[in-house]
């Protein structure tokens, strides 16, 4: 057993926020590491209620893991959450409490806290789910990404009893930019498409990248009319070549548009909406032969 002296030396070398609470989460004591994590002295954290330093969003969750650790006594109980630090800044932390009984020498029941910036795992958590969802030559989303937006477009549409539209797109004759440039100037071309297309969007549209040359929009409250309108704007965004390292490359595209109105069974109009501008975009591009 470690002498009170090697505890205290522990708590104070740790190199993870340290916190002692009564039960009621009043905070006694905080290790220098904590302190440093929020900016503030330790004389300033004593006295306030852990739960002050949850940020807003969180506090309901804290309370109610706090609540449910007093009722139960289980260890340990782990929490990610965020704190806030004295300048402001929102700090996600993995909170790691248990309950400690009291002692026969008179020590009241309390709580010992563990706490862990975890800023660098969301971080990485973060850039790991953004590279699932996107593309990464271009940067679109992906078809996965694509799919999900629409069945929240169409939810959405549903609710607001709103028009959504889908545009499949697909450039001519790709091949020919890959086998006579090479692969190199293809992907570039596809990133200089990319953000043209985007310029022309809406903010509440989404283009996606649904793989090769062929690209997806998901265009929220919007019927025919206004999508035959956008299409319009695209033909036109594109009667400027591109101009990919110093060379001028024409872009020209098969656009089909797939339409669904409010209220429409969500069950069968996710897949009819890309089906139908599937196959109109394949119907244009047999037409442009």
């Amino acid at each position: 057993m470690f002498p009170p002296a090697d505890r205290r030396s522990a708590f104070t070398n740790a190199p993870m926020g340290i916190v002692l609470t009564t039960s009621a989460g009043v905070l006694v004591d905080a290790n220098p590491a904590l302190c440093r994590m929020l900016g503030m002295a330790a004389e300033v954290l004593h006295g306030q209620s852990v739960l002050d330093l949850v940020h807003p969003a969180g506090q309901a969750g804290a309370s109610q893991a706090h609540a449910t650790l007093l009722a139960e006594h289980r260890q340990p109980m782990r929490l990610e959450t965020r704190l806030v630090h004295a300048d402001g800044e929102e700090i996600p932390v993995q909170v790691t409490a248990s309950w400690v009984d009291g002692s026969s020498a008179g020590e009241p029941p309390h709580l010992v806290m563990i706490v862990e910036d975890i800023t660098d795992r969301k971080a990485l958590e973060a850039q790991l789910l953004h590279r699932s969802l996107h593309d990464p030559l271009t940067g679109l989303p992906n078809r996965l990404l694509f799919h999900d937006r629409l069945q929240h477009a169409l939810e959405r549409g549903l609710r607001g009893d709103t028009p959504t539209s889908v545009l499949i797109i697909d450039l001519d004759d790709f091949k020919t930019i890959n086998d006579t440039l090479g692969h190199h100037t293809g992907d570039l071309v596809l990133v200089a498409f990319a953000e043209r297309l985007q310029s022309v969007l809406r903010a509440s549209d989404t283009a996606a990248r649904l793989g090769g040359d062929e690209f997806g929009v998901v265009c929220e409250h919007t019927d025919r009319a206004h999508a035959e309108l956008l299409v319009e704007r695209l033909r036109d965004a594109f009667q400027d070549p591109l101009v990919v390292e110093g060379t001028t490359i024409s872009v020209h595209m098969s656009i089909g548009i797939g339409h669904v109105e409010s209220g429409a069974d969500l069950a069968h109009a996710h897949q009819q909406v890309v089906r139908d501008a599937d196959d109109a975009m394949y119907a244009t591009k047999r037409l442009q032969r």
